[in-house]
């Protein structure tokens, strides 16, 4: 039994928690950053993971489109994952749906709590900085025992029946926001020219293709999704919008949170 978990991590949160789950699982998981856009032949695994952040009530447009993109498979086992700081919304059910939809066997799936990493709401007083609490991170560690245990039978011959993903009243009346919103929310962004080396850490960085050095960053607002992970990655703080200026930030995993998910 072989696996690959497919992540789209903007903080470093959702890569940390892939860490810990392929840590915990007797099967040998490769993991794959979906911005860097690497081409993988499924072919060889037995499994695949689809882990993201919850953006706006739902799944990243950058990861629904490789999803989509992917060849359609003939009941491949699955599993679905998400990280969110104040709320998961339909991330999860939407990830099980548009996985379902080419052709995996999706048999399990889980939302964890962790540090907001969207600086607005980390600025409302809603940074959640000690996430995941006792609480969730049992159930966390319940997730990943079932799913080691699904894939056990898995290998032992036995078929493993695909699951429906449930949610809280909370997130199931909750709208999943048009991607626009984060765009708008957001505003325009700008470079304090005294604090920009150069560095083009942001360039390299945007899943979205949407920088450029000339030799300062130019943002391209088109292609923008408004992700934040330039304003929070700049090493020298030098991204800017029009509401937020030097912090909040939340460039990588808390150290709590490190603890936590250590292997």
């Amino acid at each position: 039994m072989k696996g690959i978990i497919y992540y789209y991590s903007g903080s470093g949160n959702t890569k940390l928690a892939c860490r810990y789950i392929a840590g915990n699982v007797t099967a040998p998981f490769d993991l794959v950053d979906v911005v860097k856009r690497k081409e993988v032949d499924l072919e060889p695994y037995d499994v695949v993971g689809f882990a993201t952040f919850a953006d706006f009530g739902g799944p990243p447009y950058l990861f629904q489109t490789l999803i989509e993109g992917l060849p359609q498979q003939q009941d491949k086992l699955a599993f679905v994952f998400n990280t969110y700081g104040f709320i998961s919304g339909k991330t999860l059910p939407t990830l099980e749906r548009i996985v379902a939809a080419k052709g995996f066997n999706v048999i399990a799936g889980h939302s964890l709590r962790t540090p907001e990493s969207y600086p607005p709401m980390i600025a409302r007083g809603k940074g959640a900085e000690e996430a995941p609490g006792e609480k969730r991170l049992r159930y966390f560690d319940a997730f990943i025992l079932e799913l080691r245990q699904l894939l056990e039978r898995a290998q032992e011959g036995q078929k493993v029946e695909q699951r429906r993903m449930r949610i809280g009243l909370i997130n199931r009346i909750l709208p999943a926001f048009p991607r626009t919103r984060a765009r708008e929310n957001m505003g325009e962004k700008y470079v304090d020219e005294s604090l920009c080396i150069e560095c083009g850490t942001c360039e390299k960085g945007c899943p979205y293709k949407a920088i450029r050095l000339e030799p300062k960053p130019v943002f391209d607002m088109n292609k923008c999704y408004g992700c934040w992970r330039c304003y929070n990655r700049c090493p020298e703080h030098a991204i800017y919008t029009e509401k937020f200026r030097g912090g909040p930030y939340y460039p990588m995993p808390n150290d709590q949170l490190k603890e936590k998910l250590k292997i």
